[in-house]
C-alpha cells in the first residue's frame, strides 16, 4: 500500500510492526540481491568486456563487502556520471509512459533500483523505531492512542491521542450479582 494511517493502542504494537516491515524488507533486500548475483555470474562470460556489466559486477561486490550507506553513495555516483547515463537508451525503449527492455542490462538495473529502494526503506523504518523507542523512554505509553502516517510503507508522523478516561470506560461497564441456585430452583417447580 502507498499510502496509509494506521492506529496502534501501544508502542509495543507500533515496535512489533515496524520489525515485522524491516525483517520482510530485509528477506526481500537479500533475495533481489541474490537474484542480481545470478544474473551477474550468468552473463559473465558473454558480457564481462561490456561497460554496464564491469559497473554492475563492481557495484554488486559493494553490496555484499560494504555497509548498505556506502554501497548507496556508490550507487549515486554511478548515476551521476555521464557514461551511465549515455549506455542507458541504447537498452530501454520508449512505449508511451512505459518503458520497456529485452537485455541483461535492464533486468540488472531494475533490479539495482529495487534493491536501493528497498534499502532506502529499511533505512527509515529503522530510524522511526529508534525514535519510538525515545518515546517510550520519555514515559509515552500508557492511556494513548498513536495515529501514523505510513507513506510507500514507512511510518512518518504520528498524531498522539489520549484514550478515553478510565471513569468513560466504567460508564459502559454493566456489574450485577446472580445467584445461579435460586434461578434453577425457582423454574424447575414450574416444570413439575
Amino acid at each position: 500500500m502507498g499510502t496509509e494511517i494506521r492506529t496502534f493502542s501501544t508502542l509495543k504494537e507500533m515496535n512489533d510492526y515496524l520489525i515485522d516491515q524491516i525483517n520482510q524488507y530485509r528477506a526481500l533486500y537479500e533475495d533481489y540481491s541474490q537474484w542480481l548475483g545470478s544474473l551477474l555470474r550468468s552473463c559473465e562470460e558473454n558480457c564481462k568486456n561490456e561497460e554496464w556489466y564491469q559497473k554492475s559486477a563492481s557495484l554488486q561486490k559493494n553490496l555484499r563487502g560494504a555497509s548498505k550507506a556506502r554501497a548507496r553513495e556508490t550507487r549515486n555516483g554511478k548515476k551521476g556520471g555521464g557514461s551511465g547515463k549515455n549506455s542507458e537508451p541504447s537498452c530501454w525503449v520508449s512505449s508511451g509512459e512505459i518503458l520497456l527492455c529485452t537485455t541483461e542490462q535492464g533486468q540488472a538495473e531494475i533490479l539495482f533500483e529495487a534493491i536501493e529502494e528497498i534499502g532506502r526503506k529499511i533505512q527509515g523504518l529503522e530510524k522511526f523505531k529508534s525514535g519510538t523507542q525515545q518515546l517510550e523512554r520519555i514515559g509515552f505509553g500508557k492511556n494513548v492512542n498513536y495515529i501514523t502516517l505510513i507513506k510507500d510503507d514507512v511510518p512518518c508522523k504520528i498524531v498522539i491521542r489520549s484514550m478515553s478516561s478510565v471513569q468513560g470506560s466504567e460508564a459502559f461497564s454493566f456489574i450485577t450479582d446472580m445467584s445461579v441456585s435460586a434461578l434453577f430452583n425457582d423454574s424447575s417447580s414450574h416444570l413439575d
